[in-house]
């Protein structure tokens, strides 16, 4: 049986330190203003700082007694007063306090120092609560000393699985709910959850319980006790990453289920019995997807390099639920890109939804390309088959020409449906300058006079470049707009001609 250090010891208890101040932060402190919650964190603070150094021997000064002391006094000013400025000043001392009792909790004298000290002592505290946690968690907590055996250690992998899932559950499922009124439906009944409301508790835990973290390792761990010697890199097992993917499968799973009963083929259903219209419908399922797709791939890779120096077992129960993850993760970004197909044939193709499409195909790219490399053991060619892979898009988009490509598609929409946006046409850079001029003829009095006034104002704009500015696209527009000139201003609406008269 392995033995623990004193530092992963130490560690692990300011890890549990953070967590109760994360909750109690998230509990009191989101109830503006201020005042006898600041106090009780305040206390709970100062608490917690006296038992890490009486249950670790920390050496400190004697100066940590009064610090304490100052720290209650300056607190109890929230419940006494009521000044939004003397507030301001109080919090202003708390973080003082804070920073310069770092100095005695790492045996530090106050008495003596320069103020640069203060100053140094400052800027290292403020660096180390922000910063803090990440070293904590990765370098000065052993985790390989933790128990290996027994039931315990499953019981706490699968505790861990659930921590880790906890917030990518939020995420996602804040994610799909907005994406998908019948997915939302499915867990307000089952769950009853307001995952807005959710999220801002994930993300005030997060930051108090951070702080707090960070602090204390900066305090106690990183001056105070010495390295341990050929630590590993953080390495989590394959029960919490198990658990954890296994959760978001399950997620994933749910939302699948319920796309591949409705989407596909029967959107217009959902859009009638939800009462929304088709922009609201695939608009705001189609970017929320997008954010859920791209968060994927991060979470494999992170799971992946948490993993590397795991059995071979390991990892391969890691590359199935990876493998099942990139196969829903297939039908979400199906489901985008339907929702996108069902926007632009209502309304129209624009730059904005086109190079989200375009990025969306990128992901899908890189998503089989990890499958391909990084679940078969080749991680080291990803990066750089992904880095192709942008380039790649970011060429077919050039050759695409996706001003001209926008114009094209929207002119070839029948106007019954929805006329043709002239301003937005004639508002796109010189690339669309010679479809428009080819399209003009068959516009409508309306369109025509919309990318007449449009096109005029863009050749004022490509007359005043210079020599610096110059390229093919914007030559080729500047002439055919000279050409065409007399053309377009005859075809200009009464109004815009006695503007420009």
């Amino acid at each position: 049986m392995s033995t623990v250090s004193d530092r992963t010891r130490l560690g692990l208890h300011v890890l549990g330190v953070a967590v109760l101040a994360g909750v109690m932060g998230d509990a009191l402190l989101r109830t503006l203003p201020w005042g006898l919650n600041a106090f009780v964190c305040t206390a709970a603070l100062v608490g917690a700082a006296w038992w890490l150094v009486r249950r670790h021997r920390v050496p400190v000064t004697r100066d940590a007694p009064w610090l304490a002391g100052a720290a209650l006094l300056v607190a109890s000013n929230f419940v006494a007063r009521d000044a939004g400025v003397l507030h301001l000043f109080d919090a202003a001392g708390l973080v003082i306090l804070l920073a310069v009792a770092s100095l005695s909790l790492k045996g530090v004298s106050l008495r003596g120092r320069q103020a640069w000290d203060y100053v140094r002592a400052g800027i290292a505290s403020a660096l180390a609560s922000w910063v803090g946690v990440f070293p904590l968690v990765g370098r000065d907590v052993t985790w390989s000393e933790l128990s290996s055996e027994g039931r315990m250690r499953r019981v706490r992998g699968a505790a861990l699985g659930v921590t880790l899932a906890f917030p990518m559950l939020v995420v996602f499922g804040g994610l799909f709910t907005s994406a998908d009124s019948v997915f939302r439906t499915v867990v307000a009944g089952a769950f009853n959850v307001d995952f807005g409301d959710l999220m801002s508790h994930v993300v005030l835990f997060a930051i108090w319980g951070a702080l707090v973290a960070g602090y204390f390792r900066g305090a106690l761990i990183r001056s105070v006790l010495p390295a341990a010697a050929g630590e590993s890199g953080l390495s989590l097992g394959i029960i919490p990453l198990a658990t954890a993917l296994g959760l978001v499968d399950l997620l994933f799973l749910v939302f699948v289920v319920i796309q591949l009963r409705y989407l596909f083929g029967g959107a217009t259903l959902v859009v009638a019995a939800d009462g929304l219209t088709y922009a609201e419908y695939a608009r705001r399922g189609f970017f929320e997807l997008v954010t859920a797709s791209a968060l994927v791939l991060p979470l494999l890779a992170g799971a992946d390099w948490l993993l590397r120096n795991e059995p071979a077992s390991q990892q391969r129960t890691f590359r199935q639920l990876a493998v099942l993850l990139l196969l829903l993760l297939a039908v979400v970004m199906a489901s985008a890109l339907e929702r996108m197909r069902l926007y632009v044939g209502a309304f129209g193709l624009s730059e904005i939804r086109l190079y989200a499409t375009a990025f969306m195909l990128y992901l899908a790219g890189v998503a089989a390309w990890f499958g391909w490399t990084t679940l078969r053991g080749d991680r080291r060619r990803f990066a750089f088959g992904a880095l192709l892979q942008g380039f790649a898009v970011l060429g077919g988009l050039h050759l695409a020409n996706p001003d001209a490509l926008i114009v094209r598609t929207n002119l070839a929409r029948p106007p019954a449906e929805r006329p043709f946006d002239g301003w937005y046409a004639a508002s796109l850079s010189a690339d669309a300058v010679p479809d428009l001029m080819r399209a003009l003829p068959r516009l409508d009095a309306t369109a025509r006079c919309a990318v007449a006034a449009g096109l005029l104002n863009q050749r004022a704009r490509l007359e005043a470049g210079d020599w610096r500015s110059w390229n093919f696209a914007r030559a080729t527009a500047r002439r055919l707009l000279h050409d065409q000139s007399a053309r377009l201003h005859a075809d200009l609406c009464p109004a815009h001609q006695a503007s420009r008269s």
